[in-house]
């Protein structure tokens, strides 16, 4: 009975809720039937990763190349996490709620995300025991206010029921924007020994099947330097799990 009453306070409250703040879609603003909901339209230009893709980065096949088969990147440069996986195409449908998850203090959309992102990385979850933010240096995380990533593992976490830990790994030094960086290779210099595991949170890490959260996978650069952080103080895997990633075209499977 006491449940029963609890739920019904519940579904009065969130009626009033709508009467006086209308849902609106996550993309375009218009009134949808629910909180954290895409109108019709937004949702049909959306692309959801769920076809082939490479075994190791994710990287989307335009054709199923049959098997557990890696990306022409993976081989020639193979991540030090294990397997990573992103719910949308990053393009111009998609950049910008992600953009304003990022940059315009839009935490209202992080519920939505994080069932999206549960409802991908359903069997990276299964075989993780904890969740990791990739972290934001002090500087950049005063001026933000709040990182988007740690938003979004905080809403991964009580939809999976599996624990986080904000705090397990540091950015210990600052870097220019992934975004400024010419290729791949400038990537990669860019975030080498930026990331450590502080000694206090060693023990939280070893042994651990980690899964690193983050918002945007563009080359893979900044989450594999972050493998590499946690697996040098003993974590046994390390998986990647991003709401969307960079799609370059022509990337055929080896």
């Amino acid at each position: 009975m006491i449940a029963m009453m609890k739920g019904v306070r519940k579904r009065i409250g969130r009626h009033i809720l709508d009467v006086l703040y209308p849902p609106v879609c996550i993309g375009c603003r218009e009134q949808v039937s629910e909180p954290g909901a895409l109108c019709p339209a937004c949702w049909q230009t959306l692309h959801f990763l769920d076809g082939p893709v490479c075994a190791v980065c994710g990287l989307p096949f335009e054709i199923d190349p049959g098997g557990e088969m890696l990306c022409a990147a993976c081989h020639a440069h193979p991540p030090a996490f294990d397997k990573a996986r992103a719910v949308l195409r990053y393009d111009d449908a998609s950049r910008q709620p992600v953009l304003a998850l990022k940059h315009a203090d839009r935490l209202d959309l992080v519920p939505a995300f994080g069932r999206w992102l549960e409802r991908t990385g359903r069997e990276l979850l299964g075989g993780s025991d904890l969740l990791v933010p990739v972290p934001l240096h002090r500087i950049r995380l005063w001026r933000r206010r709040y990182n988007q990533a740690s938003e979004l593992t905080r809403a991964l976490s009580r939809l999976g029921g599996i624990p986080a830990n904000p705090l397990a790994l540091s950015r210990i030094r600052p870097t220019p924007s992934q975004g400024d960086m010419p290729s791949a290779g400038a990537r990669r210099r860019n975030v080498r020994g930026a990331f450590a595991v502080r000694d206090k949170q060693r023990s939280a890490v070893a042994g651990k099947r980690i899964l690193l959260v983050d918002d945007v996978l563009t080359t893979g650069a900044t989450a594999s330097a972050c493998a590499k952080a946690l697996k040098q103080v003993g974590a046994e895997k390390v998986f990647v799990l991003a709401l969307a990633r960079v799609v370059r075209p022509a990337v055929d499977p080896i």
